[in-house]
Formats: C-alpha cells, sequence, structure tokens
C-alpha cells in the first residue's frame, strides 16, 4: 500500500513540476531567439542604410570590419547585380551565401530560426535587401553565431531546472510525509491485530496518529482488544474456578462412595462400579480442565513476551520423562524405548517440554496396548525460520482412523465412548507447543500405529 500510495503521489508531482517547467523552457528559449533575431536584424538594417549612401564615405566598410573583428561574424553586401562591395569574414561566392544574396535582390523574406536552444552552435545566414519595396538596390549577408543566444538559453534552462528539481524534490518530501502520516496507524493497526491473534492480553494501538477516520479507528480497535482480553480472561477463570470449586464435592462424593464398599449386596455391586469408573473419569475431566487453563494461561504469558529466553535441554527432558513412564509402560506390557538423538535445547521451559511429553506418553502407553513399542526420539533440522526441533512419539499399536487424525487434537475428543481419559490431552499439548511457534502433527506410522510429531524452535 505504501508503495501504490507513494507512486500516486510521485507521478502528480512530476506532472505537477512538468506543467510549469516545460512551458517555461520553451518560453525562455523562444523570448531569446527573439531576442537574437532582433539584434541581428538591426545590425542589417544599420549595414543596409550605410550602403544607400555615397560610395566614396568609405563609412560602410569601416563598420563591417569593426563588426566582424567585434563579434567575429561575416558581413557581405553587394550591388542590386551581386557585385561584392564590402565582404568581411564572409565570401560572396560561398554555396551558402550565394543562395541568400539570390533571395534578398528578389525580395524574397528572409529565413529567421525558429527556436534556439542550447545545442544551436552551427552559423545562422541571415540577409535583407538593400532599398524598400520594388526599388532593390543589393543586399546584406550576415552569418551570425548564435553560441551566445545558446549559452544564455543554456543558463536559463539550468536555472529552471534546478527549481524544478527543487520543487520535486520538496514534493516528493511531503508525498512521504503523507504517506507516513497516512500509514503509519495501519502498520499499528496490522500490529496490533497480529497481538490480538497472537493471544497477547490488552493490545492497543496509539489513537492520537493519522487522519480523523483512522484516529476513530484505532480507538475502536482498543476497546474491542480490552473487550476480547476481558472475555477471554473470564473464560480462563471460569474454567479455572469451576474445576477448583468442583473438587471440593467431588472429593466428598468419592469419599462416600468409598465408604460404600463392602455394604453393596451383589445386586447393586454392578452400578457401585459403575458409579466409580465415573467418579474417576470425573476427576480426570476435572484435572485435564485445570491443565488446559494452566496452558492457556501460559500460552498467553508467553505471547505477551513472558519468558521469551526459556531454553530446554532437550535430552535430559527426554530422559527424565522415559524413565519416569518406563514403569508405568511395563505395567501396561508397553516396551517404551528411546532412540536419542542430537544435543540441542528447545526454545520453551523443562516444564513445557516435559508436560507435552507427559500427554505423549500417557496416550501411547494407554492406547498401544499390550505387547506394543513407543518409540521417542528426535532430530533437528533448518528450516526457512532456523534451527527446528522435531520431537517424535511413535507406535505400533492400532492408531487412529485417517478421516479422525484432525479431530484429535479438538477438546474433549475420543476415538470410542469406551475410551479412557477426558479428551483434553492432546488440547492441552497443542497449546503449549503453538504459544512457541511450534507444531503438533498426528500422522500413521509406517508399519501401523501413530505418530505424534513435536515441532518448535531450537535456542541457537
Amino acid at each position: 500500500m505504501r508503495f501504490r500510495l507513494l507512486l500516486v503521489l510521485s507521478a502528480f508531482s512530476v506532472a505537477a513540476v512538468a506543467a510549469f517547467a516545460l512551458p517555461l523552457l520553451g518560453s525562455t528559449a523562444a523570448e531569446r531567439t527573439q531576442r537574437f533575431v532582433l539584434e541581428r536584424t538591426a545590425d542589417m538594417d544599420r549595414f543596409a542604410a550605410l550602403a544607400q549612401q555615397p560610395a566614396g564615405s568609405g563609412t560602410l566598410t569601416r563598420e563591417v570590419q569593426a563588426y566582424t573583428e567585434l563579434y567575429g561574424e561575416g558581413v557581405v553586401v553587394v550591388d542590386r547585380t551581386g557585385s561584392p562591395i564590402v565582404e568581411s569574414g564572409l565570401r560572396a561566392v560561398e554555396p551558402g551565401v550565394a543562395a541568400a544574396i539570390d533571395a534578398a535582390l528578389r525580395n524574397q523574406p528572409a529565413n529567421r530560426p525558429d527556436r534556439l536552444g542550447p545545442w544551436s552552435t552551427e552559423p545562422l545566414l541571415l540577409s535583407r535587401p538593400v532599398g524598400t519595396g520594388t526599388q532593390v538596390g543589393g543586399a546584406v549577408v550576415l552569418r551570425a553565431s548564435p553560441a551566445a543566444a545558446a549559452t544564455d538559453i543554456a543558463a536559463s534552462w539550468t536555472v529552471v531546472l534546478l527549481g524544478a528539481l527543487t520543487a520535486a524534490i520538496v514534493f516528493a518530501a511531503v508525498a512521504l510525509a503523507v504517506a507516513r502520516w497516512v500509514l503509519r496507524p495501519v502498520a499499528e493497526l496490522a500490529g496490533g491485530v497480529g497481538a490480538v491473534a497472537a493471544g497477547r492480553p490488552g493490545a492497543h494501538v496509539s489513537p492520537h496518529a493519522g487522519p480523523p477516520e483512522l484516529r476513530e479507528l484505532a480507538a475502536a480497535f482498543n476497546r474491542m482488544s480490552d473487550a476480547v482480553s476481558t472475555s477471554a480472561e473470564q473464560q480462563r477463570r471460569l474454567v479455572a474456578d469451576t474445576s477448583h470449586q468442583l473438587r471440593n464435592p467431588l472429593a466428598a462424593l468419592r469419599l462416600r462412595v468409598d465408604t460404600l464398599e463392602g455394604h453393596v449386596g451383589e445386586a447393586g455391586l454392578g452400578t457401585y462400579r459403575s458409579t466409580i469408573a465415573e467418579v474417576d473419569r470425573l476427576e480426570a475431566l476435572l484435572d485435564g480442565l485445570l491443565d488446559l487453563a494452566s496452558a492457556e494461561s501460559r500460552a498467553t504469558d508467553v505471547a505477551a513476551g513472558g519468558g521469551s529466553g526459556a531454553a530446554a535441554d532437550v535430552p535430559v527432558v527426554v530422559a527424565e520423562q522415559v524413565a519416569l513412564w518406563a514403569p508405568v509402560a511395563a505395567r501396561a506390557g508397553v516396551r517404551l524405548e528411546s532412540d536419542g538423538g542430537p544435543v540441542a535445547e528447545a526454545a520453551c521451559s523443562a516444564s513445557e517440554l516435559a508436560q507435552v511429553l507427559d500427554v505423549l506418553l500417557d496416550n501411547a502407553v494407554k492406547y498401544a496396548g499390550g505387547g506394543a513399542t513407543v518409540q521417542v526420539g528426535w532430530t533437528v533440522c533448518d528450516t526457512v525460520g532456523g534451527v527446528t526441533l522435531a520431537l517424535t512419539v511413535r507406535d505400533d499399536g492400532p492408531g487412529i482412523a485417517t478421516a479422525d487424525l484432525p479431530l484429535a487434537t479438538q477438546r474433549f475428543w475420543r476415538s470410542s465412548r469406551r475410551a479412557r481419559g477426558s479428551g483434553l490431552g492432546l488440547a492441552i499439548a497443542e497449546q503449549l507447543v503453538g504459544a512457541r511457534d511450534g507444531r503438533l502433527r498426528l500422522d500413521g506410522a509406517a508399519g501401523g500405529g501413530l505418530q505424534v510429531r513435536v515441532e518448535l524452535p531450537c535456542v541457537p
């Protein structure tokens, strides 16, 4: 937009400068040409008048010779038969001179230059008859040099062009100032929209820059940003507060249900066990909601610039989490392996990376099934944005249907009603990874199963 606006303003400036510069150049050249012709015509009139005096006076010869010595321009004066009376710096027999004499003796209009320019350096032949009307008694031919007139025109054009250049520079500066005045608020608004999209709370732009319309738009954007930030914060608080407040009645419910054990008859055991399972699921759901609220709050802090210098030692975090989940995997009949990888530091905190691995290993151990193998590995690769860590958790279990892969990171989604868990784990992991400008992707593993790939920027 800046380029187009500057292009339009520059084109208008060039047109405005050309509108006064070009006519001024033309009028300057025309005025100096007219003055040149008038001066030389006056000189030839003087010589024609002297040529009509008695031949014995000698005034014409002295005047012509003095003129040639002073101005360096040749003059020829002839009588009515074309015989030279005076020749000074010019010969009557020269081809161009002879034609000019012949035209003047026939009283034909003399050629006059239309317009001189800085490039006009060739001498011009000017002529006029001696006498008036039909009484032509001779002719005067003058070879005039336009060099002085061309120099004057060049000097005048230089002044005009310098003035035009100065005006163009002033117009360009004004166009640049106008473009910045108009577009700076637009750039700030674009940055503000990006900040809101990234989850940065309270993103504001200056409401005092630019035209009145943009100032009003900036003020409206600030109000919208505050409303979005307040709404998002209220939503996070609602989830966190609701989950926290439900813990006390849920704990009381768990206590009362547990006290019923041993007092339930055979007819009610099925209902009792279903109640225990639902209480377990409700506890897991509340834990997931609290984790999700915590992940969203952490993502907001990261978007606002908090924790920008965090770094996680990938080999250390992976080794700790694999060791932590190894007993759980063994009890589930799943073999947990770490393929290892290069030394690298991910651009996130160690707790965030550990939480993401917890989610991925929990899902892999839980759903891969007995006899399956879960492998954890990572690589480092160069991308357009810099060095990227690619952390993968791959299993050879039943996997997820290809059509369901895009749904797996949605909140509360589960592959079936009988599937265990709250359906919040991958949503939490994706929230944490996205806050660090990363990406979480699910694919079918080679040979069956599921592969989860986490891409995070690396610390240089």
